[in-house]
C-alpha cells in the first residue's frame, strides 16, 4: 500500500530528541516507530511545503527517510488533494493529521521558529514605528502558535517569566494563555494522556524566560572568535549547511573563457564528531585540530591504498566505494576500514574548505583587531587604540565591519559622545563608505530605552593576546594560522544568560526582581511576579523575541558546561547575522 504523509506550518530531553521522536512517530502514522519487524514494508510519499522542508532536513537526512519507508519526497500536497478529487479516489484517504512542530530544531538545544518569511516576525517588523495595533497582534499570534507547538513536542507545561513593558511580555501573556485555554479542556488537552512525547521525560517544570532583543543590542553586532558563530558571520550557513563557491582549476589564460566557480555544499550535523567537539572552540584552536587530523590521516594513507587494492579498486571514485558491501569474507576487513577512513577524510577535507575560508576572511578584514576591541569596549576594558584609528584604517575591515564596531561603541557608552565628537565620527565612517542609517536607529533606541543611564553589563572578559602562531600557511596542504592571534578568553556572562542565571537560580537582582511570573497549570491567571516555587530551576528554555545568534548561544552552551546536571534551551524568532542585523537597524533608521 502507498500511504500519503504531510507536514505543513500548521502543523530534550533535548529539543533535537523530542522532536526526532515526533517526526519519526509522524512518518510512522503515529505509531511509534517499531524495530525489525518482519511485516510488509509500507512503502511511504511525504509531501510537504518549503517550511516543511526546513523542519525536517536538519534532523533527517535522505538515507534516514529511506530507511523508515519513504521512497519519495515532493512538494505537491495540493496536486495531490485535486488529483484524488478528480479521481474520485478520496475514500482511498484514511486518515489526516495534525502535528504540532510548527518550528525547526538545529541543535539538541537550539531552535528557532521559522526560515521562510522570517521577515514578518523580524526585529524590524516588531519594532517599526509605524506598527498598527493589527499587525502587532499577527506576529505575536504566530509567535506563540510556534512556541505552543515547541512545548506539546516536548510535553512539558513550563512557568513562564518576562519583562515588563515590551514584546517579550505580550508573547507570554499569548502564551499563557493558550497554555491555560489547552489544559482546561481535560479531554482534548495536548499534555495529557497519550500526547506525542508526554511520558518519555520525567523532569520538573521546565523555567521559561522569555526576552526581548533589546536588552543587548551589541552582542548581535559583535565580532566572534568561535567556529561556528565566525561561519555564521563570513559564510551563507543557515539551517546547519554552508554553501561556498569554490574556483575551478588553475587561472585561465590569456585570451580563455573564465571557468565557471562551483558551488560546494557542506552540511555540519550532530553526526560530525569533529563539528560537535570543536563547533564552540576559538578559531585558532580550530585550525591545530584540522591541522592534526590531517597529518593522523596522512599516516593512515598507505593503509587506504592497501585496502583499495585488496578491493581492486585503485583507480575508483571514492563515492561509488561508499556504496560497496561486504561480499566475501576475504574482503571484511577492507570493507569494514576503508569507509570509515574515506568518511574522516571527508570531514577533514570539509573542515580544510570551510576553517581555509574563514581564515581568508580574518586576515583579509583583521578581524581578530575587531574582535579584540569589542571585547574592550563591551568590558570596560582600557583601550589600547583609538576608534578613530580603526575606522580611518583603508586596511581594516568593510564599511559594514566598521559600522558595527561604532555602533558597539556608541550602544556600550556610559557615556555619550558629544556633539563634536559625534560629527568627526560621523565624518570618518563617511569618508569609509558607510552607511549611516543603523546609527539613526541605535540614537532614537538609546533615547528611548533611557539606556545611556545603565548600559547592559557585559562582565569583564579580560581578552589576553597570545604569541602568534609561527609557523606559516603553505601550499594548501599546511593549514596553521599566520598572523592571527590565539586570544584566551576568561569565561564572562553576556545579558541573556545573566538574566537566565538569576530566574534559574532564584538569585534576587535588580535587572529580574521585577519580571513577571505566570503559571498556566493555576486555574486563575495570578498577575504576580512573586514565584510560588523557591527551589532552582533544573531545566531552562530561553527565547529572544526580535531574533538571536550563534554568540548568545555558545555563551549559555559555556555557562550550562559549569551547572553541573543542568540543562538549558535556547531559542529565537530568527537567527540573524550581523550583516542580517544591521540591514533591519538600516531599514529602521532611513528617514
Amino acid at each position: 500500500p502507498v500511504v500519503l504523509s504531510a507536514i505543513s506550518a500548521a502543523s530534550s530531553t533535548t529539543v533535537e530528541i523530542a522532536t526526532d521522536i515526533a517526526l519519526k512517530r509522524m512518518l510512522n502514522f503515529n505509531a511509534p516507530p517499531l524495530k525489525n519487524t518482519a511485516a510488509e514494508p509500507v512503502w511511504k510519499v511525504l509531501i510537504y511545503d518549503r517550511f516543511g522542508q526546513d523542519i525536517i532536513s536538519p534532523l533527517l537526512s535522505v538515507k534516514e527517510l529511506r530507511d523508515m519507508g519513504i521512497t519519495l519526497h515532493l512538494s505537491k500536497l495540493e496536486d495531490i488533494a485535486s488529483a484524488a478529487l478528480a479521481a474520485n479516489a478520496v475514500t482511498q484517504v484514511t486518515k489526516v493529521f495534525d502535528q504540532y512542530l510548527n518550528f525547526i530544531t538545529l541543535e539538541d538545544d537550539m531552535f528557532i521558529l521559522c526560515h521562510q518569511n522570517k521577515e514578518l516576525i523580524s526585529y524590524h517588523a516588531i519594532n517599526r514605528a509605524d506598527i498598527q495595533d493589527t499587525d502587532m497582534e499577527a506576529i505575536m499570534d504566530t509567535i506563540v502558535d510556534s512556541l505552543f507547538c515547541f512545548f506539546v513536542t516536548l510535553g512539558a507545561v513550563p512557568i513562564i517569566r518576562c519583562p515588563r513593558g515590551n514584546a517579550a511580555e505580550m508573547v507570554a501573556v499569548k502564551l499563557d494563555k493558550k497554555l491555560r485555554e489547552n489544559l482546561r479542556d481535560a479531554r482534548n488537552s495536548l499534555f495529557t494522556g497519550d500526547s506525542m512525547t508526554a511520558g518519555q521525560f520525567s523532569f520538573q517544570r521546565p523555567l521559561f524566560v522569555l526576552v526581548d532583543r533589546n536588552v543587548d543590542m551589541a552582542t548581535p553586532l559583535h565580532h566572534t572568535w568561535t567556529y561556528q558563530a565566525l561561519i555564521h558571520d563570513v559564510l551563507d550557513f543557515h539551517l546547519n549547511r554552508v554553501v561556498m563557491e569554490e574556483g575551478m582549476g588553475a587561472e585561465p589564460s590569456a585570451g580563455a573563457r573564465p571557468k565557471k566557480k562551483s558551488r560546494k555544499t557542506y552540511d555540519l550535523t550532530a553526526a560530525d564528531k569533529f563539528w560537535q567537539k570543536h563547533k564552540g572552540s576559538p578559531f585558532p584552536e580550530v585550525a591545530e585540530s584540522v591541522q592534526e587530523e590531517l597529518d593522523t590521516y596522512r599516516a593512515q594513507e598507505d593503509e587506504v591504498k592497501r585496502l583499495k587494492s585488496i578491493m581492486g579498486l585503485e583507480g575508483e571514485d571514492e563515492g561509488a566505494i561508499s556504496m560497496l558491501s561486504d561480499n566475501t569474507a576475504k574482503l571484511t576487513s577492507a570493507v569494514s576500514s576503508l569507509p570509515e577512513l574515506l568518511e574522516k577524510k571527508r570531514l577533514i577535507d570539509l573542515h580544510t574548505n570551510v576553517a581555509t575560508a574563514v581564515l581568508d576572511h580574518i586576515k583579509s578584514r583583521k578581524l581578530d583587531v575587531y574582535f579584540e576591541f569589542e571585547e574592550k569596549l563591551m568590558s570596560k576594558s582600557t583601550l589600547d587604540k583609538s576608534l578613530l584609528d580603526i575606522i580611518s584604517d583603508p586596511d581594516a575591515g568593510t564599511p559594514e565591519d566598521k559600522m558595527r564596531l561604532f555602533l558597539i561603541y556608541y550602544i556600550t557608552a556610559q557615556q555619550a559622545p558629544s556633539e563634536s565628537d559625534l560629527e568627526q565620527y560621523k565624518k570618518a565612517l563617511l569618508d569609509a563608505v558607510c552607511d549611516l542609517s543603523p546609527l539613526n536607529y541605535i540614537k532614537q533606541w538609546k533615547a528611548f530605552t533611557k539606556m545611556a543611564a545603565t548600559p547592559a553589563n557585559y562582565g569583564n572578559s579580560g581578552v589576553k593576546p597570545m604569541g602568534l602562531f609561527s609557523r606559516v600557511m603553505n601550499t594548501g596542504s599546511q593549514f596553521v594560522m599566520e598572523g592571527v592571534k590565539n586570544l584566551v578568553l576568561k569565561q564572562h556572562n553576556l545579558p541573556v544568560t545573566r538574566i537566565l542565571d538569576n530566574l534559574m537560580e532564584m538569585k534576587s537582582h535588580p535587572e529580574t526582581d521585577d519580571y513577571r511570573y505566570f503559571d498556566p497549570k493555576m486555574l486563575r491567571g495570578s498577575e504576580s511576579s512573586i514565584p510560588r516555587n523557591k527551589n532552582p530551576f533544573q531545566e531552562a528554555i530561553v527565547f529572544v523575541v526580535g531574533g538571536g545568534n550563534y554568540i548568545e548561544y555558545q555563551n549559555l552552551v559555556d555557562y550550562t558546561k559549569s551547572k553541573q546536571g543542568k540543562k538549558i534551551v535556547y531559542g529565537c524568532s530568527e537567527l540573524f547575522n550581523a550583516s542580517q542585523f544591521i540591514k533591519q537597524l538600516s531599514q529602521l533608521g532611513q528617514k
